[in-house]
């Protein structure tokens, strides 16, 4: 019984850090980064201040 209740608490536990790091890794992703953006297209390079 007391182990039962020991491996509920512990899946418990995995699945919440599990939605900790997946919530932080999709801010991180969304986050706009700070400086400036380079690219290169059809009309050449592009210097964008954000």
């Amino acid at each position: 019984m007391l182990a039962s209740r020991n491996m509920l608490l512990l899946l418990v536990a995995i699945l919440v850090v599990g939605l900790a790091v997946t919530g932080y890794a999709l801010y991180e992703e969304k986050k706009q980064p700070d400086g400036v953006e380079i690219s290169v297209g059809k009309d050449g390079l592009s210097i964008k201040e954000k």
